[in-house]
């Protein structure tokens, strides 16, 4: 019934599961059927500390029925603190932040903060790298599915190999803005470069006076192993884009700048609903959680679980061509299109997603148990063929 209702009304944008989810706890989602999920999908990395969180829900129910909305032409408590703690978790120096409401938007204010920076046009992305469906964005990724369409995009940007230090510094010039990459490829395939590769790029940003932006929306907060998959090369960015998992799920996103930048000037950009009480609720809830249980430390831990027994069980089948990823961000490439075994895994109880045609991607939530991820192995070698 449900999902002949949306079919009739909704846009049309979304490629629909036959699947309509009605309510989640944990690791854990339910179908209106009353059938039980394992959640490896975290809703597209969003539920880094699952679903329905007790501290989440406390906090956003306690803020609703105190004040859910006040723009930042007003100072508001909510705002200040989680600004305050979400600069102090942050690599050394990004102090200040612009708060927004996506991943999306949160980029977007990242190139246009270069470009004001800089006086420059010029940005440089990477193939294969994705950083969402707005024009800025749109731009900056890498796909030709998702851009053909809205052609002409904005002018000024190129695309470079990743992990590819020669194509970047040969692209480089004294036009370039910035350059914007992901510390692990998600949608691009669960990639991780070589390590060093970010603080090599900072290098060549800084030989030319061009801006890194490190696009951590669905690396942020924990998922690699660390708060900040920039971390594991020792690099503070000029610009930090964060998104997904920042409140909990409530919809929120972040634009962290260096302090050297200072404040940017008044009206240079803006947001309705950028920083509103209870998404800074919801996301200071949030961060507590992680803080608390060390969710950062544990996701490498589990992450390195996970690899290990994907490598061992999975990554000989016929089927599976490479088993990669970093932390709690993994990918199974296979040698055949990857919906079908998707589909697959789905009857056998475990949710999980593509990274283009070929890869199955697992994004868990942080507080998975080592035996919620043997379950999940266990439906994903069965799926692929396995035993």
């Amino acid at each position: 019934m449900w999902s002949e209702i949306e079919n009739r009304h909704t846009s049309g944008c979304y490629p629909k599961r036959p699947l309509t989810l009605v309510r989640g706890e944990g690791v854990w989602v339910w179908d209106d059927a009353g059938r039980r999920y394992l959640d490896c999908t975290s809703g597209q990395g969003v539920a880094l500390i699952g679903h329905a969180h007790p501290a989440v829900a406390a906090a956003v129910a306690q803020q609703a029925a105190t004040l859910i909305t006040c723009p930042e032409i007003f100072y508001n408590d909510r705002r200040a603190a989680l600004l305050a703690r979400l600069t102090g978790l942050a690599p050394a120096g990004l102090t200040r932040a612009f708060l927004c409401n996506s991943g999306t938007e949160a980029v977007e204010a990242a190139l246009k903060f270069a470009r004001l920076l800089t006086g420059r046009p010029g940005i440089i992305a990477m193939q294969r790298g994705f950083h969402g469906r707005t024009f800025g964005s749109l731009s900056a990724t890498w796909e030709p599915k998702y851009r053909e369409p809205f052609e002409p995009l904005l002018p000024g940007f190129k695309h470079v190999p990743y992990d590819n230090l020669d194509a970047l510094a040969a692209s480089l010039d004294d036009q370039t803005a910035a350059v914007i990459v992901e510390p692990v490829q998600g949608e691009g395939g669960a990639r991780p470069p070589s390590p060093g590769y970010l603080a090599s790029v900072q290098t060549l940003c800084q030989h030319v006076g061009a801006l890194l932006i490190v696009d951590e929306v669905q690396t942020g907060f924990g998922r690699t192993g660390r708060w900040f998959g920039c971390q594991h090369d020792g690099v503070t960015p000029d610009l930090m884009a964060l998104g997904k998992g920042i409140a909990g799920g409530v919809p929120m996103g972040a634009t962290l700048l260096h302090e050297r930048f200072g404040p940017l000037p008044a009206g240079s950009h803006g947001s309705t609903f950028g920083g509103n009480p209870l998404a800074c609720a919801a996301a200071l809830a949030t961060l507590d959680v992680l803080e608390q249980g060390d969710l950062p430390g544990q996701a490498a831990v589990q992450g390195a679980y996970l690899l290990e027994q994907l490598q061992t069980r999975v990554a000989p089948l016929p089927v599976v061509r490479q088993v990669r990823g970093h932390g709690l961000l993994v990918g199974i490439e296979l040698r055949t299109r990857v919906t079908p075994y998707l589909q697959s895994l789905q009857a056998l109880g475990v949710l999980a997603l593509p990274a283009g045609p070929t890869v199955l991607r697992l994004l868990p939530p942080l507080v998975m148990t080592p035996a919620e991820l043997d379950q999940a192995v266990d439906a994903v070698a069965a799926a692929l063929g396995g035993d």
